[in-house]
């Protein structure tokens, strides 16, 4: 039984491990295609609009 409980707990974690490696590629991948964007169009930053104030800001990686 504590054998089962184990395997459980491994798979559990590396499925947790592949999630967060999925994420952060695709995280990765939005940014390059955003930067070669920006490097095509000239632009010096993306930007976005606060809902809350309407005002535009340039869009950090932070905001994602």
């Amino acid at each position: 039984m504590p054998q089962l409980i184990i395997i459980v707990v491994l798979l559990v974690g590396a499925w947790l491990l592949y999630r967060r490696f999925i994420a952060d590629a695709q995280r990765l991948a939005e940014r390059s295609r955003r930067a070669e964007k920006e490097r095509q169009t000239g632009a010096i930053g993306t930007l976005v609009k606060d809902p809350v104030t309407g005002e535009y800001h340039l869009k950090k990686d932070e905001d994602e």
